[in-house]
């Protein structure tokens, strides 16, 4: 039997030589593949919310229950269930639908998703970056800062309802392009036709991609693919013309006469001549022998940058719309789908304001030599957008003041620091591409006195003896911050989680593009390896026993710990907090009696 990493090389390799897939299907029989399946998903935390089945959850996990599904699948006796709807508020108002498929589907969606991913990756456009290995928003937008150089209008691109709208049978036919395995394709449409329940009433689906299934954006990125393919091989070519700009006339004539000044010995009237030439661009931008056209994806938005004329700009986002409308059977949003002049508007590309810097007055001498060129003519500015900083604010404040907040009481000063800290730097993180990234220090200011309120509201104390504390100096990266630290003793050694220490000097994206993660051939990280071992030793970390073993799943540790500080600890309890894991590899008969108990912490 070929290991999980054979067969998604073997895949790989494949898709990069567009070899049709044939006899895909059996590559589900593969233990090692649901292995690093269950080692993934395990991870999430959506992994003990039960679907339609309030049985069917990653708690209890064993080998024979992964055989099984292998068995079902080989015998094509399998079949998805139907996931559990709910809805979920918007933070623009409203409800969103969110499915909750059974576990044993989801083991099967991330199995099968690993093989069509190995499979398409190699296929994927440079220019899609949602939902991929390597790539992320900050990859989107080190590309936008890279290829919009010079940019006339942006065109603003968002899909209607994309991921609800994608047709099922222009999604399959897609899929038999590659795919000569009937059984493969036929696994994929039940997953996609195995509706769900809502307030346990059935619902069919005619359309989209199962919501909160794993398989959903990798199916979306392959639909989707077709529109980089068009933009990329049938727009792009079709606007593009030209190597450089013609020379503006008037830029050349200032040019001569500055010349001519310096010759007559006339300095006060070429400085002045050198001035008025600094303030009209050297190439004709109008010309109509130059066209640029240039495109980034990430899941349903994407963004266009083009040189050349509104009236062009208009007639590519009507041909995007009809090639999406007639191939895709999918819409372009007209409230969000904008064209914005890039000197003078922002465009709006996943959380950032996104225009052309203009600056005649920033200037700074040419490599090499002693001439001078403007600097920031034509280059991407990548900004917070406005009011961003103050709703972020909003959060930590009432009546214009900052107040504690009363969810984090019940934890420990060191929980409640790290929970600023983390909140904080997610946010610095985001944003590190923001030319205006030190506006998020009022964020900073608003989150610290929240931050000693809490504290202070936990002990019944003032806020400067907190600071008295807690308050001290850190060396991070070469650099002295004042933070606030909390120290805690552990197995090694004393820890001090700390809050501040972050610097909001802007990230350059100028060389390269910035991986947002590191997966290494898309397989689990020695980490969730570990839990793989365990599982396959197939022996009871509490008795010893080597009979039938699974594993017992918890949803944090930081629960159990605080669930259980005034009472007496079980062993299951004591043994989970000594390995600081939340998962422990028990026997059924011991699984069972932790379950039995009744001060079970689940």
């Amino acid at each position: 039997m070929q290991t999980a990493e054979h067969i998604l090389q073997a895949m790989r390799k494949m898709g990069e030589k567009r070899i049709p897939l044939e006899r895909a299907y059996r590559n589900l029989f593969s233990e090692g593949l649901f292995l690093t399946a269950y080692a993934k998903t395990a991870r999430n935390k959506g992994a003990l919310t039960a679907g339609s089945d309030e049985r069917d959850t990653v708690d209890g996990m064993s080998l024979e229950r992964i055989q099984k599904v292998i068995e079902e699948l080989r015998s094509e006796r399998f079949r998805f269930s139907p996931a559990r709807r709910i809805r979920v508020p918007k933070k623009s108002g409203g409800q969103r639908p969110l499915g909750i498929p059974n576990f044993t589907d989801k083991l099967v969606q991330e199995a099968l998703r690993q093989v069509l991913e190995a499979y398409y990756e190699p296929q994927f456009r440079n220019s899609s970056h949602g939902f991929r290995p390597k790539r992320g928003c900050h990859t989107a937008l080190a590309a936008v800062k890279g290829k919009f150089r010079g940019a006339t209008w942006f065109i603003e691109g968002d899909i209607r309802g994309c991921f609800d709208n994608i047709d099922h049978q222009v999604l399959m036919d897609i899929l038999a392009r590659d795919i000569k395995d009937g059984r493969l394709l036929n696994l994929i449409r039940m997953g996609l036709e195995a509706g769900y329940m809502e307030e346990w009433n059935y619902n069919r689906t005619y359309s989209g991609t199962p919501q909160g299934g794993v398989l959903s954006p990798l199916l979306a990125n392959i639909y989707l693919n077709e529109l980089d393919a068009y933009i990329e091989d049938v727009l792009i070519p079709q606007y593009t013309r030209g190597t450089k700009r013609a020379e503006n006339p008037e830029y050349r004539r200032l040019s001569f006469a500055m010349t001519q000044a310096r010759k007559k010995g006339d300095i006060k009237k070429a400085k002045e001549t050198e001035r008025q030439r600094r303030r009209i661009p050297s190439q004709d931008v109008y010309d109509p022998n130059f066209r640029r056209l240039q495109y980034v994806r990430y899941a349903d938005d994407f963004i266009l940058c083009f040189i050349g004329t509104k009236a062009e700009a208009e007639a590519i986002k009507k041909a995007i719309g009809i090639f999406l409308k007639e191939k895709l059977h999918l819409e372009l949003s007209p409230t969000k789908t904008l064209i914005t002049h890039a000197r003078t508007e922002y465009a709006r590309f996943l959380g950032y304001d996104i225009s052309i810097f203009n600056a005649d007055d920033k200037i700074s001498p040419r490599k090499g030599t002693i001439a001078k060129i403007r600097s920031q003519s034509g280059y991407v500015r990548l900004g917070i957008p406005y009011g961003k900083v103050d709703e972020l604010t909003k959060r930590y404040m009432q009546d214009g003041k900052a107040v504690h907040e009363n969810a984090l009481l019940k934890f420990t000063d060191a929980t409640i620091v790290n929970v600023y800290q983390q909140r904080y730097r997610g946010i610095t993180e985001f944003y590190k591409y923001a030319i205006d990234r030190r506006r998020l220090q009022k964020l900073k200011y608003y989150m610290e006195i929240a931050l000693t309120k809490t504290l202070a509201c936990k002990h019944k104390a003032s806020v400067k003896s907190i600071y008295r504390k807690y308050a001290t100096r850190r060396e991070i990266d070469g650099y002295s911050y004042k933070v606030l630290a909390v120290e805690i003793p552990s197995s090694q050694g004393k820890q001090y989680p700390y809050w501040g220490g972050i610097t909001l000097k802007r990230m350059d994206v100028g060389q390269g593009y910035i991986i947002d993660r590191t997966v290494k051939d898309d397989l689990p990280q020695p980490t969730r390896l570990e839990l793989v071992r365990r599982l396959q030793a197939n022996r009871c970390e509490l008795c010893g026993s080597t009979e039938k073993c699974e594993v017992h799943h918890v949803q944090k540790l930081v629960d159990i710990k605080y669930q259980w500080r005034n009472k007496e600890k079980t062993a299951w309890v004591e043994r989970m907090i000594e390995l600081r894991r939340r998962t422990l590899v028990v026997c059924t008969e011991c699984h069972h009696e932790i379950h039995s108990m009744q001060q079970q912490p689940i």
